[in-house]
């Protein structure tokens, strides 16, 4: 069976991340995949030996997801949108998939709608159209305005064979974020989380008894990063580490050495998930594949959502976690060396919760659906 993952990340990595985990999982089911990405590169990810296809690449600028920018800063123009167009119809008319995935796409990514729509029509004009699935994770950004689900019921009953959410139901439902119509919860499939396999222990116990802080792959959490430089300060006797992302890392750990710390800083590592199994607790915001490392780990936590803007995604999955053992949520407007300090304190003093109570293997019971789907006869 041949597979074609679509997937433009815009601000962090976590869209391509879990991707990739959907993409592997289809390989180790013998399957040909190509993952078309169109956000920037994210070379601290583990790609693998999957068939990746690069658009010409966009990112947001800042948390505004209308206003798009090219990789010299620029704002991105039709001539560059159509250029993205082109090639991504082209890569379908050559693979010519048995099924075909857009991620977020149409509960988001409002603003790439076109070459979406492209992409749809190219895909049914085929001899033989594909089983077209959308990918969604637990918990979506709520629709500003009603026609905005409207709208996106309409293209999933135009296009779309099915929607695969990849949360547990006992958990995190879909109505807890996006109204459900009769005809989208028709078509909806809950997989489970899709998350890698458990890193396991780092082969060098790396991170060992550290307050490790990240904020995900994207040039984001600043202010996460000012706070916990001064709390480092205030508690001496307790190494601190800073894994700091995006693309812009070293200019940004210049930027952060102006504050006297004692923390370690260094760009985000790809070895960050098998370190979280020995730090003594984690601050980090609460993404998706971000909050999955952290279950599967088994790490005392400290989450402080990314909650710029109108953003809630984050906020609404921190509060679903916080009643788990060794998980406290501080929000941004409340975030000081202190309060950050007394969380940390308290997530180290909590009994361990264990990883078994959750299912993670949403990537597999993903890869079912859509064979299912592909040998569904029209």
């Amino acid at each position: 069976m041949k597979v074609m993952i679509v997937v433009t990340h815009l601000l962090g990595t976590g869209h391509l991340s879990r991707a990739l985990t959907l993409g592997r999982a289809f390989r180790a089911a013998g399957d040909e995949v190509q993952i078309v990405s169109g956000g920037f590169p994210a070379p601290q990810l583990d790609m693998g030996d999957i068939d990746m296809l690069q658009l010409p690449p966009l990112r947001s600028d800042g948390v505004n997801f209308t206003q798009l920018l090219t990789p010299s800063g620029a704002l991105a123009d039709d001539r560059f949108y159509q250029e993205r167009q082109l090639t991504l119809c082209q890569a379908v008319q050559e693979l010519q998939p048995d099924v075909l995935i857009t991620e977020l796409y149409p509960f988001g990514r409002r603003s790439l709608r076109h070459e979406f729509r492209a992409l749809l029509q190219a895909s049914k004009a085929l001899p033989k159209p594909p089983k077209i699935l959308a990918s969604i994770r637990d918990i979506l950004a709520p629709p500003s305005k009603p026609e905005k689900a409207v709208k996106a019921d309409a293209v999933i009953a135009e296009f779309y064979d099915a929607v695969l959410v990849h949360s547990d139901p006992q958990a995190t439902r879909l109505e807890l974020s996006w109204p459900v119509s009769d005809r989208l919860a028709a078509k909806v499939h809950y997989t489970g989380f899709v998350a890698p396999a458990a890193a396991g222990p780092h082969p060098e116990a790396e991170g060992s008894g550290e307050i490790l802080v990240s904020a995900g792959g994207g040039s984001v959490g600043d202010e996460i990063y000012q706070t916990a430089l001064q709390a480092a300060r205030l508690m001496p006797d307790t190494p601190w580490r800073l894994l700091v992302g995006g693309s812009d890392a070293n200019a940004r750990i210049e930027q952060l050495s102006k504050i006297p710390s004692p923390a370690i800083m260094e760009p985000a590592r790809p070895d960050f998930r098998q370190m979280l199994t020995h730090v003594a607790a984690s601050v980090s915001m609460c993404g998706y594949n971000t909050a999955l490392d952290l279950l599967q780990a088994e790490t005392p936590a400290v989450l402080i959502p990314f909650d710029a803007g109108k953003e809630v995604e984050q906020s609404l999955r921190a509060q679903s976690l916080t009643p788990l053992a060794g998980i406290e949520a501080l929000r941004t407007a409340e975030l000081t060396p202190e309060r950050l300090i007394a969380a940390v304190k308290k997530v180290r003093c909590a009994p361990r919760r264990s990883a078994d109570q959750f299912q993670f293997d949403g990537a597999r019971r993903a890869v079912e659906i859509a064979r299912d789907l592909a040998e569904t006869q029209v």
